[in-house]
């Protein structure tokens, strides 16, 4: 398994929040959600997204902005359009007043707008819960991160806005995995520009650290150290320390320590699983193993963490 496969094939969307905004200027839209992440496409017409702390940039169609929570931004035909919508926590819709806005039944399921047609039309997919083994692939992204029509070649804008306004059987779970799908697609494109590629993600490139990597990623369950590590790979156990820590930024154990953990803690969240059974899973022989390094790295015990956890 990739890095990148890795970070994106834990937390999956479930459930998540997917709109067709349909819209003519004036129009500016203020996001204050706090979700942890959000895809945004154009598919026809063009959009200003304005975050708070960065600089604007304006979409044309097939453009797809990423945006990182939690901050608040806009999305305008104008940066000088003042808001006159407000997304809130829960993807609550109200006017700047609080009067609260529902979808367009007449424009199509899950969609919202000022105008039908509409000279605009936006695609807005929301990832409502922080999943924990996407952490360190948030943490690699800008605030704000935007892929050009002519950047890449795929299908993926216009089959989610297909779909979005489709109301049959087990669609929202076929809209699940078409934002997936374009997130990957989009983030894939994103990390392959030279300068921006964070260096655990360059990492899996290298000859050496990135076969330790997959080895660690795919089985984490398995009593891993250096030495055995190293055997693997087939250099000595001091070149496989260096050569890991100088690209990932830490030793290989501690790197596995975090990936089990953040393994454990996505784990928590299923509601029939067991601290034994999610132990077992990644490498602790006993839940009291996995609950003391929990605490340890965590600072929280896994109990605590699985109840201020929301349940998909």
């Amino acid at each position: 398994m990739d890095l990148l496969t890795g970070l994106l094939d834990g937390p999956r969307a479930r459930g998540a929040f997917l709109l067709r905004s349909l819209l003519d200027p004036p129009f500016a839209l203020r996001i204050e959600d706090r979700a942890p992440l959000t895809v945004v496409a154009v598919v026809r017409g063009s959009a200003w997204v304005v975050p708070d702390d960065s600089s604007a940039e304006l979409l044309h169609p097939g453009d797809v902005a990423v945006l990182r929570g939690p901050d608040a931004y806009t999305v305008a035909d104008d940066p000088a359009t003042a808001p006159q919508v407000v997304i809130h926590p829960g993807q609550r819709c109200t006017t700047l007043r609080g009067e609260p806005l529902t979808t367009t039944p007449a424009a199509g399921v899950r969609t919202w707008g000022t105008g039908t047609p509409g000279r605009t039309a936006l695609l807005t997919g929301t990832y409502q819960l922080p999943g924990e083994v996407n952490q360190r692939l948030l943490a690699a992204l800008p605030a704000l991160l935007v892929v050009r029509a002519d950047e890449w070649h795929s299908p993926l804008v216009g089959l989610l806005a297909d779909e979005v306004v489709r109301d049959s059987p087990g669609q929202e779970a076929v809209l699940d995995r078409l934002l997936d799908l374009l997130l990957i697609a989009v983030l894939r494109t994103w990390f392959d520009r030279p300068g921006v590629t964070p260096s655990w993600y360059a990492a899996a490139a290298d000859p050496v650290v990135g076969p330790a990597l997959r080895l660690l990623r795919d089985d984490p369950a398995r009593p891993w150290t250096v030495a055995s590590l190293a055997a693997e790979v087939g250099v000595s156990r001091a070149a496989l320390a260096r050569r890991f820590t100088e690209l990932v930024g830490e030793p290989p154990m501690a790197y596995l320590t975090g990936w089990r953990l953040t393994l454990a803690a996505d784990l928590l969240r299923e509601p029939d699983a067991t601290l034994g059974a999610v132990a077992r899973r990644v490498g602790y022989g006993s839940p009291f193993a996995l609950s003391t390094a929990f605490r340890r790295v965590r600072g929280i015990s896994p109990r605590d963490h699985r109840t201020r956890t929301p349940v998909a």
